[in-house]
This record gives structure tokens, C-alpha cells and sequence, in this order.
């Protein structure tokens, strides 16, 4: 077939690569447009731009795709289909019924389970033991179209949210393309959605990676990876906002006999480690990154501001 890819961040390129690679036509490319970023917010383009023009394919990039130009353009590009990964933007009637076979989105989540747009940030903090990614038709609601097929992939206990969407990105990229693959044959065909097991997974905003030492110790740990690497967790020492890696649930003792924490998230150093307390075991600390610092190993941000006893994180909440 041929088709025009919509994506724009890291995650869709192994899906552009497979369709590369595939017996389909990949005529051009929609991602979104140029955004700043770094300190000095300089214009960058998207991943999916620079790959794309790695491989001497077009680029559209628009404002919105309701824009009256870019659904001519579309038009005049006469796409079989546009297979989308991660395009960052609402795709309206008009363009949508643009290509014969609509347009087909790769979204990491088993459907109905987790529409939305952090579906592999919400699997991991709500504890999931098995998610995946599915294919299915995009249509007005939000991630409510017909589904075409679906993959599995466990939620292994220390999975951040990047290293479970790594995964999900490179596996669903096989299964997009055997998706347009069963279209083209007309050897697959889309089945609604079921009516029960529906979630929602909206943007995990910044306010929503504070952890909250006074829950238990498997609820933050859950947050904490599921918020890594993006937006990031965080909690607050001596008013100023720090940021925290993955850490460990203290299963038992803590070595050496040490006493736990006896407070939510205060602080217990060590030679080589730093405990905070929770509502149920402590959990030890993995990589801290105060502000304006670089991120360095808990023990080293510890001897670094010199934490006294009974000293904790969270210390406003």
C-alpha cells in the first residue's frame, strides 16, 4: 500500500523503520513542527523529522491537521492508508476520511484498558503485570475505534515507564506492519471494542509525580517508575524540589539491624545508602538530583548537604 506515516517522538521511529523496510510505500511523513528546547530553547525538529529526511522521505509538518492545506496536500499525496505512532495531535473528520483504509493507530495498551495519552506510565503505577500495544482504527473519541489486532508484553517488577515503552515500541512496530499488511490482503478485519474494561490515562502532569511518603512503600515505587524518565518523580528537602530515581522497597530488616525510619520520609543515612520512611516498609534511594545539580547517587547527595537526624523528604507536605 501506500501510505503516509504520522508520528513525531523516538518511540515511533522503529515503527517508521519497519514500514521502511516493509513491501508497503511510505509516499511522505506528518509529524509535528519544530519545537525549542535546551536551556537556549533553540528550534529542534522531531525525531521522526530527521529520520524521515535521513531517508530522503517528505516531511509535512503543520500547525494542526485541520488546516485546509495540509488536508490538500494529503490528498494530492493519495495515501492507501496513514499508520500513526505518537503524533501529538487530534486528527479531524475530514482528514481522517482522507486515505480508503482511514488512518491506523499503534497505541501501547491492551484497548479499551488505558486510552489516552500515558497509557505505559499509567500500566506501571497502577501495578499492571501484563500490558501491550494494540492497532486499531482512529476515529473521533479518543482511542475508541475498532481494534485490528493487539500484542502482550509483561510489566517486569523494576520496568520504568521508558523501558517498558522501549519495548512496546519495537515490538508494536512488527505489529503495525502486519496489520497493513492483513488491510491489504483483506485477510483482517476490525472488531469493536469491548464495553467493559475501559480506563482512561491521561498526560501525567508534573504536580502528579510528587510522591506522597505517607502511602506505602510499593505505591511509591510504583510512581517513581512510572514517572521515569518523564515528567520525572519528585519530592521536596529544605524547601527546594528534588528529583528521584527508581528505588527499593526494603523487603525485612534493614541491614545491619539498623532501625527503619519512623516517620513518612524521613531520612536514615548510611555509609553507602539513604532510607525513607513510609506508611508501611522504607524504601531505599537510587539516583537524586537536587536543583541545579547533576544527578549522583543518594548516599553522595547525602554526604554532600550533610542530612541530620530526623531530617526528611516531603518536610511541607
Amino acid at each position: 500500500m501506500r501510505v503516509v506515516f504520522a508520528g513525531t517522538p523516538d518511540v515511533a521511529i522503529p515503527s517508521l523503520e519497519a514500514l521502511i523496510a516493509s513491501r508497503h510505500d511510505v509516499a511522505a511523513v506528518v509529524t509535528r513542527p519544530d519545537a525549542p528546547a535546551g536551556r537556549g530553547r533553540t528550534m529542534v525538529p522531531s525525531p521522526v523529522r530527521v529520520r524521515a529526511e535521513a531517508h530522503g522521505i517528505p516531511v509535512l509538518t503543520p500547525r494542526s491537521p485541520r488546516e485546509p492545506e495540509f488536508q490538500q496536500a494529503l490528498r494530492d499525496l493519495a495515501p492507501d492508508c496513514c499508520p500513526v505512532v505518537a503524533y501529538g495531535a487530534l486528527v479531524p473528520q475530514a482528514a481522517l476520511d482522507i486515505p480508503r483504509h482511514g488512518w491506523v493507530n499503534l497505541h501501547f495498551s491492551l484497548l479499551p484498558a488505558w486510552r489516552g495519552a500515558a497509557p505505559v506510565q499509567h500500566a506501571v503505577m497502577a501495578g499492571d503485570e501484563v500490558t501491550g500495544a494494540s492497532t486499531f482504527l482512529l476515529e473521533a473519541g479518543l482511542d475508541t475505534g475498532p481494534v485490528y489486532g493487539v500484542m502482550t508484553e509483561t510489566v517486569r517488577p523494576t520496568d520504568t515507564s521508558g523501558d517498558l515503552l522501549h519495548r512496546l515500541s519495537v515490538g508494536g512496530a512488527g505489529l503495525l506492519v502486519a496489520t497493513l499488511d492483513g488491510i491489504e490482503d483483506g485477510t483482517l478485519e476490525a472488531k469493536p471494542q469491548p464495553a467493559e474494561g475501559i480506563s482512561l490515562a491521561p498526560k501525567i502532569e508534573v504536580e502528579d509525580a510528587r510522591v506522597v511518603w505517607t502511602r506505602p512503600a510499593v505505591a511509591i515505587d510504583r510512581l517513581v517508575r512510572g514517572c521515569t524518565p518523564a515528567p520525572g518523580a519528585w519530592s521536596t528537602f529544605r524547601g527546594e524540589r528534588v528529583k528521584l530515581g527508581p528505588l527499593t522497597v526494603v523487603e525485612g530488616e534493614l541491614p545491619g539491624g539498623l532501625a527503619a525510619p519512623n516517620a513518612p520520609g524521613e531520612l536514615l543515612v548510611t555509609k553507602n545508602a539513604v532510607y525513607a520512611g513510609t506508611l508501611t516498609s522504607p524504601v531505599k534511594l537510587g539516583l537524586v538530583r537536587a536543583h541545579g545539580k547533576k544527578e549522583m547517587a543518594a548516599a553522595d547527595w547525602a554526604r554532600g548537604v550533610r542530612i541530620e537526624p530526623g531530617e526528611r523528604l516531603g518536610e511541607n507536605d
